[in-house]
């Protein structure tokens, strides 16, 4: 509910002074010995009445101004569309590639800095999403926790072109991403979005884990394959002598997930425009009924009341420059 206060309420204790026009007025002294020698009019009770509220005004409103009013904030909830996002990013060095697989040279556009700009344009268009950024090679490293905050999950995004290494363990990054989503509100859709152009091989201890903590997260899960021209597919079966998770880790990754008995898609995008399409259909997919927060700042209500005593001000100053000064018989002989 919406409350009023003041910064400084000890300034409230000089209010009574404000009174002080009622006691002696600001327009120069008559001469007329007795104001009954002038006759009554209802304009002059009006004007005399008009000024000392003026002045009452001028001096009340500056006071409270100075006592630093303010309307309290406010909270609201709304109903939006939603979900928990991680991003879990691959850095491997392989990532500062074009999707053709060689260095970028003029115009063209690495797979990690393809993932930054469509990633970002997907966390532009969705403005109730609280997201969270993970990126691995080597090791997992987090970006940024959970959050609505749009100017950090921004900051953690461009992160993900930076060089990184040659290795690429996506076991542990699956930990750290499902860490990070953790139990959440049940209310709330629940995704994590991988974003790889290749696979690694998972150790089956971790597979092991990685199965009760999906089990446990309730959560949908994405990837999204950023393959390399020439390179395997997800779909590529090799001749059964060579079908292995170290021979063809994307296959056998993609049936570690289907295996996780979690809603699970996977996107092959061999270039920027698949991939933008990729993320678009993830982006139809994970809208759902949210309630949100609100948060309506705090008003501050000084400058009002300044304008209002500088009102009466100006309105006393006219007053006192447009009073007549009436010349006595003496004077005039």
């Amino acid at each position: 509910m919406t409350g009023f206060g003041v910064e400084y309420i000890w300034v409230l204790a000089l209010l009574p002074l404000a009174l002080a026009p009622l006691l002696r007025s600001p327009l120069r002294a008559s001469r007329i010995s007795s104001s009954e020698a002038a006759p009554r009019d209802a304009l002059s009770r009006f004007v005399a009445i008009a000024i000392k509220a003026l002045g009452v005004g001028a001096l009340g409103a500056a006071i409270f101004a100075a006592a630093g009013p303010y309307r309290s904030g406010a909270e609201y909830e709304r109903v939006g569309e939603g979900a928990d996002v991680v991003f879990l990013i691959d850095r491997s060095g392989s990532m500062n590639e074009t999707f053709a697989g060689r260095t970028p040279s003029g115009s063209e556009e690495s797979k990690a800095s393809a993932a930054r700009r469509l990633l970002q344009g997907f966390v532009d268009r969705r403005g109730h999403d609280r997201v969270g950024v993970v990126g691995f090679s080597t090791a997992p490293m987090l970006l940024m926790p959970m959050s609505d905050h749009r100017e950090a999950i921004a900051a953690a995004i461009d992160a993900v072109d930076r060089p990184g290494l040659d290795y690429t363990n996506i076991g542990r990054g699956l930990a750290m991403a499902l860490a990070l989503i953790g139990s959440g509100a049940p209310d709330r859709s629940r995704a994590i979005v991988l974003v790889s152009d290749g696979a690694g091989v998972i150790d089956p201890r971790i597979q092991d884990d990685l199965r009760a903590e999906m089990k446990k997260a309730n959560v949908n899960l994405y990837w999204l394959f950023l393959r390399t021209a020439g390179s395997a597919g997800i779909y590529d079966k090799p001749d059964p002598e060579f079908d292995t998770p170290q021979a063809a880790p994307e296959r056998h990754l993609d049936l570690f997930f289907k295996s996780l008995r979690v809603p699970y898609r996977a996107f092959e995008a061999e270039g920027p425009e698949a991939t933008e399409q990729a993320i678009a259909q993830i982006d139809r997919l994970e809208r759902r009924p949210v309630l949100y927060v609100e948060k309506r700042p705090r008003d501050e209500l000084s400058g009002i009341l300044l304008a209002v005593a500088l009102a009466a001000t100006l309105a006393l100053l006219l007053a006192k420059l447009s009073e007549a000064r009436l010349p006595m018989r003496e004077e005039r002989a």
